[in-house]
This record gives structure tokens, C-alpha cells and sequence, in this order.
């Protein structure tokens, strides 16, 4: 079959001749009449199968000859989850629409909204764009898709696993009931039927290869390989082989920046590509992995959706891919367009059951072959872009700088490591402690055997702790190291019968105003000993202060 047998106008046949395409693929042989037609389509094919020119080829011979859309109105909308596929689908429809006057654009989030909103004043014909990025527009006003004729979901699955499906419900609720509606996915999962169910009316199910089974295009090899050895098989197999275009897939973004210092570390040009990174420089890697400027380029799952690069000959999975519909994907980068290419997968002792969960989705048990002895990477004194390295907040890469200054040697001996601290920074206080220890025998004399300060223990020792609840049991840490004079001789704390310390006439106002509230019919604030004594008593009040009783009748101050 040819394109002029699909239907095609005479100006997007022209535009597919002169990119060089002359037999359509199965998915487009398939997907191009029914939706030329007019009616809702759903395509399910494998990744690479030009499921792109399946959707725009249709889009670009219906939206010809029709008017120009006016101030914020889209004709065509087609939804994508990364900012890469966006931009592939508005570059299709600029190379399919060169003989058409029909305008073209690509809306995504990480660089400025401005020059959209002034682009979008025209009015687009083919509009690509990522939810969050056309949610903007919409709450801005800046957008109208009350118009749009035809709406496009591509890589529905990815919008799931993403966590667009909510986004992509709402803007469906603002495009025209009176639409044409597409979607095309690589895997048909419970979640997307229920959508296409819910979106589109009696569409015609086209479907291309066996799900879950890739590209038979696609060498498949999987090596054993240890998790700390996975970087020197990296390096060994680029260079032993001579690989010239690479796409190495990690499981996440702080992996890809370590593995892509790495290896420019080792003199080989690398790229990296994934959502920390700023528009500016996923275009820059994907220019120069595109031109050979570097040989290999580094990816996360997500970021690697919207990647067609002609030419992949190698995929090296760096870590093995948790989900079965990932690794499908991830190999649909090499062997497209009936061309060939190898797919390396590294597999851990961790990663076994990720495996054999690839071997359950497939249908296919694969040979896991042993990983040669490789000797560890050279490593060169290359400049490593910045952004490479490893992934942290600003403030804690300044703490770990700060740390990694060099050890004082009154802390650490000459021999180096963990060792006792020098007591060189003690202060005087803590040497005439130490002394005081050397001299007998113990580290902490002052509370060693039953002593104090060298001296014995009282009765009152019970006294001595301090922070409970009962405040009759001790003194506050207001009355900490405090003398009071008791019959004319200065004594430490403690030393008297009463449990009380700290100087009894600092507090005469609050004894006299306690004492005088006797009167009053509230209890005495005295009681008898064994001795027959009479001594004072805590007087229960809400103060947070010790409550003392009238000094006359205190036998510590009685007449002498």
C-alpha cells in the first residue's frame, strides 16, 4: 500500500514525498482512513511505529482549506505528557503542512508564558501541549476551545502513570462536544478503556503487533552485573564495542546526573536529559546527542517519551526497569523504522523480580549471561557541566563544604581516625575537676562514693534533686549554690534541719502577706515532729515561688 491509496490531499502527499516517506506503516496504513473519515479512533501500537503521522496526517487534511482561527482559538488539540513529545508532534505537523498555510505551536511548562500569550493572540490551527502548561492558558483567559474541532491523547498510558488523567478530564470538559476524538497509547490498561469509554463515542479499535511483545528488530541481551560494578560494564561495553549513539535509561534523575559525570569523567560526551533540568538544556542535549556531539545521552523513563532520534543503535538499561510496560518502551527507542538496533539490560541480585516481571508481561523467558571481569574506569580531569552533579539543596552542599575541611589535630591524633578527644580545650573549671579526679583515682570525685566536693553526704541528700513536681522535696534552681546565715555562720544549702534554702528575708513580703491570710480560717502552716518540734509547712497556693512562713515563730530565727 501508498500513501495515495490512504486518501490523502494532493498538498500533504507532496509534503510526505518530500520528507522522504513513500509506504506507510502498519499503525498509519490502518489509523489514516477511518480517521479521514471523520470518525473517533483508538490506535495501539508499539513505540516507534509512527503513531505520530498516524494522528497529524488526518489532522492536516481536514483542517485544510477551513478558516483561520480567530483571536486565542485552537482548531486541533493534541495532548502530551512530557514537553519533548509536544514538541515532536508540532515539528511533524510543520514538515507535513509545508505546502499548507495552516500555523503550528508547542505549549510547555520551564520556559516563559509571555511569548505564548502573544503567539496565541493569532490564533493557532495545530495546537501540542502538555496539561499543565494549557491550564495556565485557560485560567488566563488566554485560550478558547469551545471551537476546537479535533482533540488528540497521545501516550494515554504515560498521562496515568504521570498523574495527568485529572488535568486531561478537565480540559476535555472545555473542548466542543461537536469533535473528533483519537487516542493512541502503546499499552491499554483498565484505566485509559474506562477513559476512551467516557470521552469518545463508538470509536474503531486499531490495533498493531501483540501487546507487550517489542519490535522483533530489537537484540535483546541481559547481563548479571553487581550494583557497584554497573558503572565500569558501562564504560567497558562503549568502549569495547565503539558505540557511536547510545541512550542509557536510569531509574532515577540523582542516577542519570551520576552516571553522566562519570562517563565525561572517562572522556566520553554525554548528555542528560530529565525534569530537573531546564528547557534550555534538554534542547541543548537532545541537539547534540541528535548531531553526534556526544555519544551517549542519559534519561529517566519520562523524560525519554518524547525522544526520536534517528539512528539509536544502542539502549542500555543502567537499572532494570520496575514496570514491564516500561522496558517496552524504553527498547522502542532503537530498531525503528525497520531498522535494527541492540538492547542491553543490567540486572542486580535486587533486581531479579523486576525480571521475571518482564518475563510474565512479554510471554518470553530471557537468558541472563554473566558480566566480564572489567577493570574500573579511567578517570580524567574533564570539566563536568555544573548541573551534573550530584543533586542537593544549596544549603546543604554549604554544610557539607564546611565539613569537609580539614581536622584539627588537638581533636584527632596523627594516626588518624575517630579518636578521644584532647582535653587541651577544656576549660579551668573542668581542669581543677580533672586534677581533682587524678587525685583520687576517679573521673567525676565530686559524686563519688557518698561525697560531695570531697566532702561526706548529709541526710539532706534526698534533697539534692531538683525538677519534681513535689517542690517540699528541694529548693528551686533559683536557690542553686545559695547561702543563708543561720545563727551567725555561713553554712551550704542543706545543712539545717528544714527542707528549705536560699535567704529567708528575700522573700519577707510574700511570708508576712501568707501568714496573714491565717486569720482567714485557712489551715497552719505549722505541725510537730517526732521530737515534739514545731516546724513549718508548704502552704498550697498557685505560686510557682517557695511560700515561707512569719520568721517570728521560725525557730532558725529565733531571739538568741
Amino acid at each position: 500500500m501508498q500513501f495515495e491509496d490512504l486518501g490523502l490531499s494532493s498538498a500533504v502527499l507532496r509534503a510526505v514525498s518530500a520528507a522522504g516517506y513513500k509506504t506507510p506503516t502498519e499503525i498509519q496504513a490502518l489509523a489514516i482512513p477511518p480517521a479521514i473519515s471523520g470518525g473517533d479512533v483508538i490506535g495501539r501500537a508499539k513505540t516507534g511505529s509512527g503513531k505520530t503521522a498516524a494522528f497529524v496526517l488526518p489532522i492536516l487534511d481536514r483542517l485544510e482549506g477551513g478558516r483561520r482561527p480567530s483571536r486565542g482559538a485552537v482548531r486541533a488539540l493534541v495532548l502530551t505528557p512530557t514537553r519533548e513529545l509536544a514538541q515532536q508532534v508540532a515539528d511533524a505537523a510543520r514538515k507535513y503542512s509545508r505546502y499548507l498555510k495552516l500555523s503550528s505551536d508547542a505549549f510547555y511548562g520551564g520556559v516563559s508564558i509571555e511569548p505564548q500569550l502573544k503567539r496565541m493572540r493569532r490564533g493557532v490551527d495545530i495546537l501540542a501541549a502538555t496539561p499543565g502548561r494549557l491550564l495556565d492558558h485557560m485560567e488566563r483567559g488566554s485560550i478558547d476551545l469551545s471551537r476546537c474541532e479535533v482533540l488528540i491523547v497521545d501516550e494515554a498510558d504515560r498521562m496515568f502513570d504521570m498523574g495527568f488523567i485529572k488535568d486531561v478530564r478537565r480540559i476535555i470538559k472545555a473542548v466542543s462536544k461537536q469533535r473528533q476524538t483519537m487516542l493512541f497509547s502503546a499499552t491499554m490498561s483498565k484505566d485509559v478503556q474506562r477513559l476512551t469509554a467516557d470521552i469518545m463515542n463508538d470509536p474503531k479499535l486499531v490495533e498493531v503487533g501483540i501487546e507487550g511483545n517489542p519490535a522483533e528488530s530489537v537484540r535483546q541481551q541481559f547481563i548479571s552485573v553487581p550494583k557497584h560494578g554497573k558503572l565500569d560494564l558501562l564504560f567497558h561495553l562503549i568502549n569495547e564495542n565503539k558505540m557511536e549513539s547510545v541512550l542509557v535509561f536510569s531509574r532515577t534523575k540523582h542516577g542519570a546526573d551520576k552516571i553522566a559525570k562519570r562517563l565525561m569523567r572517562s572522556g566520553i560526551g554525554t548528555g542528560v536529559l530529565h525534569s530537573n533540568r531546564s528547557q534550555s538544556q534538554r534542547l541543548r542535549a537532545l541537539s547534540g546527542f541528535r548531531n553526534g556531539e556526544q555519544r551517549v545521552l542519559v534519561a529517566t523513563d519520562i523524560a525519554a517519551r518524547g525522544i526520536d532520534v534517528v539512528g539509536i543503535s544502542h539502549v542500555i538499561n543502567f537499572d532494570t526497569p520496575t514496570f514491564a510496560e516500561d522496558y517496552v518502551h524504553r527498547i522502542g527507542r532503537t530498531g525503528r523504522a525497520d531498522a535494527t538496533g541492540d538492547a542491553i539490560t543490567f540486572v542486580s541480585s535486587e533486581e531479579k523480580a523486576y525480571l521475571r516481571r518482564i518475563e510474565s508481561f512479554v510471554g518470553k523467558r530471557y537468558f541472563v549471561e554473566a558480566g566480564p571481569a572489567v577493570s574500573a574506569a579511567p578517570m580524567t580531569d574533564a570539566p563536568v557541566e555544573k548541573s551534573f552533579k550530584d543533586s542537593g539543596s544549596p544549603k546543604r552542599n554549604g554544610r557539607n563544604d564546611k565539613r569537609s575541611a580539614p581536622k584539627s589535630k588537638q581533636r584527632y591524633d596523627s594516626a588518624g581516625g575517630d579518636q578521644p578527644r584532647d582535653r587541651k580545650h577544656r576549660t579551668d573549671k573542668a581542669k581543677r575537676k580533672t586534677a581533682h579526679g587524678e587525685a583520687t583515682g576517679s573521673d567525676r570525685p565530686w559524686k563519688k562514693n557518698g561525697k560531695r566536693n570531697g566532702k561526706p553526704r548529709t541526710e539532706d541528700a534526698k534533697f539534692e534533686h531538683r525538677g519534681s513536681n513535689n517542690r517540699s522535696e528541694g529548693p528551686s534552681k533559683r536557690d542553686d549554690d545559695r547561702t543563708f546565715n543561720t545563727e551567725g555562720r555561713n553554712q551550704a544549702r542543706h545543712s539545717g534541719a528544714t527542707p528549705f534554702g536560699g535567704p529567708a528575708d528575700r522573700y519577707g513580703k510574700k511570708k508576712r502577706a501568707v501568714h496573714s491570710g491565717q486569720a482567714n480560717g485557712s489551715k497552719s502552716n505549722w505541725k510537730r515532729n517526732g521530737s515534739g518540734e514545731e516546724i513549718p509547712t508548704k502552704v498550697k497556693r498557685k505560686s510557682r515561688d517557695w511560700d515561707f512562713t512569719d520568721r517570728k515563730r521560725d525557730p532558725r530565727f529565733a531571739a538568741k
